[in-house]
Formats: structure tokens, C-alpha cells, sequence
């Protein structure tokens, strides 16, 4: 279901840099089980051949407009990118409490989570422009923790980004299994996360001998690289543009890293 193909030109929110590319933009529709979903896909229609492909995860709100523009940038920086949809036709709320509710039906299903973001990942890695060799995922959120269940079920990534996400454990039985090499934003003044959280985590990290990065961002707090953060009426959450500017230049390295680029 074609939305758009149209030259446009990106300001990269995080990367600092003005790109312009033919991106095509476009709804695609799915399904995990009897569940109805709608995606986001862009990519630039010029470029020729297979290129690298990013999963996008949103945050707690749905695949709304914030998460789309991060599919757009990626797209114009040569990527292939689909923002998959966690919750169902496209559904989004700004609603904390409704928001809250349906992330909840994934943090007491860890399966259900990993599964439904898999379904996901098949639609991307199913794309013809798309290169499976070459895949990655990010999320913010609720959707950086769902990049990292992603990871530690054992999909074929070369990597996972969390933006400010609540930093899952990976189980016994997950670690054998883990494939990409993991990278963590965070904000060094996230009340959301305690400090024992992530010394938990990076213990798993080192036990599971992983490939991993954890970066902290100064005076940053949660979902810091949101612009309209701070006007959900929830406590402990804002914008940092700075935090945002280098989380997305550390994404970009990262990516330059495990795609060869």
C-alpha cells in the first residue's frame, strides 16, 4: 500500500548532517497469527543492488509519526528500514496508562514479545533491496527493550541498538544462541533504571561473553532522544538534544562497524 514516493530532503535530528534521497515510502500490512499489523517501510528507490536493512521498534506509544521519522532517516542515509507494529493496526496512544497497558501484555509474555517482534524482522528480511546478510535492529523504549529480547532470542542480526531501554537479562538457555553484537544508550540520569539494574546487565554481558557497548549520556534522563518527551505528562522522561545528537553518531559507527560500510 504505496503512501508516497518523492524526493525530500532529511535533516538527520540526531546525525547533524542534511541528506537528500529519492525515499519511497511505504504501509505494509502483516500478520503474527490472527493479529492484523501495519508496518512502516522506507528506502531510497534510487540506490541499485541489496543493501543493509534496520528493524525499527517504537516506543510504549505505537508506530506513530516520531518513530516513522527515524525510518526516514535511516532510509536516507542508504539503509532499508521497516518500523514494525507491536501492538496491532497501526494502533498508537499518547496515553500513559493505555500505553502501559498494551507493553504490558509483552513483559508478562516474554515469548509472545519475541515472537511478535520476529514477525517483524521476517518482513524485512523478506524485502528484495534488503541484504539478510546485513540486518540489524533498534528500539527505543519499550522498543529498545524489544531489540534486545530480539537479540537474545537468536535472530539472525549483526546488531542491536537500545535507545533508553529497561535493559531485559538474558536467560540461561539465550546466550548460546545471541549472534549480534549489542549497543546501549543511555541516559546517566535515568531514574527508570536503577543502578542495579544495570550492573545486572552488564554482568550478563561479560558471563555471556558478548560483543557489547554501554554508553552514558550526561544530564540524560529517559527517552531522551524524543523531542516531544517531555509533554507526555510522565515523570523522569525529556528531551536531551545533545544526548540524542551523539547516541545517533554512535548508532551510525556501530552500524559502519558490523556492515563493512
Amino acid at each position: 500500500m504505496p503512501l508516497a514516493a518523492l524526493a525530500i530532503g532529511l535533516w538527520a535530528v540526531g546525525g547533524g548532517v542534511s541528506v537528500s534521497a529519492a525515499v519511497h515510502k511505504e504501509a505494509v500490512r502483516y500478520q503474527h497469527g490472527d493479529v492484523e499489523l501495519q508496518g512502516y517501510l522506507a528506502y531510497d528507490d534510487a540506490a541499485a543492488g541489496k543493501r543493509p536493512g534496520v528493524l525499527v521498534i517504537h516506543e510504549w506509544w505505537g508506530l506513530n509519526d516520531y518513530t516513522k521519522s527515524r525510518v526516514d532517516q535511516l532510509a536516507g542515509l542508504g539503509y532499508v528500514a521497516f518500523a514494525l507494529d507491536m501492538y496491532g493496526k497501526g494502533y498508537t496512544t499518547a496515553d500513559p496508562e493505555d500505553a502501559k497497558r498494551c507493553s504490558g501484555e509483552f513483559y508478562g509474555d516474554p515469548m509472545l514479545w519475541r515472537q511478535r517482534a520476529k514477525a517483524g524482522l521476517d518482513v524485512l528480511m523478506n524485502q528484495d533491496r534488503v541484504d539478510p546478510s546485513r540486518v540489524a535492529v533498534i528500539g527505543y523504549c519499550f522498543g529498545g527493550t524489544t531489540a534486545l529480547q530480539l537479540a537474545y532470542s537468536g535472530a539472525d542480526l549483526k546488531g542491536a541498538v537500545s535507545f533508553h531501554g529497561s535493559l531485559p537479562l538474558p536467560g540461561p538457555a539465550d546466550t548460546p544462541r545471541i549472534k549480534a553484537k549489542i549497543l546501549v544508550c543511555h541516559g546517566a540520569n535515568d531514574t527508570m533504571i536503577p543502578a542495579e539494574r544495570i550492573g545486572a546487565f552488564q554482568q550478563a554481558m561479560r558471563e555471556a561473553g558478548l560483543d557489547w557497548q554501554f554508553i552514558s549520556y550526561s544530564n540524560a534522563v529517559h527517552s531522551f532522544t524524543n523531542p516531544r518527551a517531555g509533554g507526555f505528562g510522565v515523570q523522569g522522561v525529556d528531551y536531551n538534544p545533545e544526548a540524542d545528537r551523539r547516541s545517533w553518531q554512535h548508532m551510525r559507527q556501530f552500524f559502519d562497524e558490523i556492515f563493512g560500510r
